[in-house]
């Protein structure tokens, strides 16, 4: 049996072993005089290898930032708001007609929906109002990250035809809480703060790639709003207390007494009558002094007017902030909060006021800047471990300089496959860091070994060692890359997460190879003086 499988398995593989057996001796016929060339002219090696560096630096800077790849679930939240003071039953037929529209696209599964209520995305907290309502589109299984993109333009754009209807679209996260653009406006002046915040939000619709854009301080509720004239009160012989305490028993009423129904209590509430508190003239005849022998109606002493009101007072580090909030759509968050930072350098913020950006930003540069310093870390580490083996600080030195050319790899490689620069692809390069060396502590060893023993020269020491190096080199090099091959392919579910890790690592393993069998033994050759 076991023959038998072994042969099943020969044959299996016999098609990926003839392929690396041409590929071999390929490459042990180009390799030696490849090695022989670079060595009789190292300066030029050198240069050449500069230039790579120049040109992947192009490609980085052509590379987009974003804190972690968006993935797709398969399922997406749409946050729906109508116009302030819509009743309930209104905003529930306007949410049932759109999921109706929803459902007719063969790609949705089914859909549910909430009226009165938004649950906010990663978190417990809801936000409720009449006005406001939530739909979740679940999709049918298979459905890809670009057709999932592809279904939630095709929704935004139907229900963008519903009158006064405003929807913002956003994924499930499990990795921030955070909107992917948000721009914090900071100020005492609630009036100041709306004007600020709705201009701030003007401007970023304008932006390409954000969608969604939202102020919370938009959406407000109508209140009625009653001014003093306290001079006025003061000539009555009251204050101002007691006329609001007299205005909320009047209107919300006060729980006078408690009837005794069986084994519960229930509240006997005193308030006026229906028409005596249904409109603002009605309120403004309300009588302030009752008991008196000259009735003062409240208009008399007060002003009163209909204003609209903040739906919320937020507040970060004790201070009043909107938050003026978008997606990112068809571009990377670096690019695009970029294009933000233009704008708002270009809007006048008044003195007492400030603005700043937030968000899944913060959350990044936060993230980067811990990811370099692991990154620094772990080249120190390994630079540590092979100081302390080889007793030396020179050829730690040059097999370390396999890790800053492997980059070259890594950017030409996110660059072609269109990925960004995320806290997963340098999760990778903190791995590549420990992987690169594995190939040149050999060579350099190996060239060591055949100068201390062997007593060769330096320069006959380092081909040799290259080609008798070379399969080994190249067989580590090719099963990390095949095993790391499927990750790479983005299949399944959740692959956006895992793919700019995987490709992270094959394009900086397959350039810190030809780095190794080339370029560090030009660069052992030149930090070596000893013949």
């Amino acid at each position: 049996a076991g023959l038998f499988l072994g042969k099943i398995l020969l044959v299996l593989l016999w098609p990926f072993q003839w392929i690396f057996d041409r590929f071999y001796r390929w490459t042990v016929r180009v390799y030696p005089p490849v090695i022989r060339w670079a060595l009789k002219h190292r300066w030029q090696t050198v240069a050449i290898a500069t230039a790579l560096f120049g040109l992947s630096y192009l490609a980085y800077l052509n590379l987009g930032t974003e804190l972690i790849p968006e993935m797709s679930q398969g399922e997406f939240i749409v946050d729906v708001t109508l116009p302030v003071g819509t009743p309930i039953q209104e905003t529930d037929a306007v949410i049932q007609k759109m999921v109706k529209m929803g459902q007719g696209d063969p790609r949705v599964l089914r859909m549910y929906a909430v009226a009165g209520s938004v649950t906010q995305t990663g978190v417990s907290s809801s936000e409720e109002r009449e006005n406001l309502g939530q739909i979740l589109v679940k999709l049918k299984p298979g459905i890809l990250k670009e057709k999932e993109n592809r279904v939630m333009e095709d929704l935004r754009r139907k229900w963008d035809n519903l009158p006064g209807v405003a929807t913002k679209f956003s994924r499930p996260s499990y990795f921030s809480f955070k909107t992917p653009v948000e721009v914090e406006v900071k100020g005492y002046n609630l009036g100041l703060l709306d004007d600020l915040s709705k201009t701030v939000a003007e401007q970023m619709r304008e932006v390409p790639g954000l969608v969604d854009v939202h102020s919370s301080m938009e959406g407000g509720n109508p209140e009625i709003q009653i001014q003093f004239n306290r001079q006025r009160v003061a000539q009555m012989g009251t204050d101002i207390q007691t006329i609001a305490n007299l205005i909320r028993n009047e209107i919300q009423g006060d729980v006078a007494t408690q009837l005794n129904r069986r084994d519960r209590k229930v509240d006997i509430r005193v308030r006026s009558e229906k028409k005596d508190r249904q409109t603002v003239e009605a309120l403004k005849q309300l009588v302030v002094n009752p008991g008196s022998a000259v009735p003062v109606p409240l208009f008399s002493v007060a002003k009163i007017s209909v204003e609209r009101g903040p739906s919320e007072i937020r507040r970060v580090d004790q201070e009043r902030v909107a938050i003026v909030s978008a997606n990112v759509e068809g571009r990377d968050l670096g690019s695009a909060v970029s294009a933000v930072r233009r704008i708002l350098s270009r809007i006048e913020v008044p003195p007492e006021m400030s603005i700043a950006i937030a968000g899944q930003n913060a959350e990044m540069a936060v993230s980067f800047a811990s990811m370099r310093f692991a990154i620094f870390l772990a080249i120190f580490l390994v630079y540590l471990v092979m100081a302390s083996q080889f007793e030396s600080l020179l050829h730690p030195f040059v097999i370390m300089f396999t890790i800053p050319f492997g980059l070259i790899g890594v950017f030409f490689t996110l660059w072609i496959f269109g990925q960004t620069i995320s806290v997963v692809s340098l999760i990778g390069m903190i791995m590549l860091a420990g992987i690169v060396v594995n190939n040149a502590i050999v060579l350099v060893d190996y060239i060591n070994h055949l100068r201390r023993v062997e007593k060769l020269p330096k320069f006959e020491a380092i081909v040799q060692a290259g080609q008798v190096r070379l399969r080994p080199i190249l067989m580590t090099a090719t099963t990390t890359v095949l095993g790391l091959l499927p990750m790479s392919l983005g299949l399944g579910e959740g692959s956006e997460v895992r793919s700019p890790m995987a490709i992270t690592v094959i394009g900086g393993l397959i350039m810190a190879t030809i780095l190794t069998l080339v370029f560090i033994p030009t660069i052992y050759s030149l930090f070596e003086k000893s013949e």
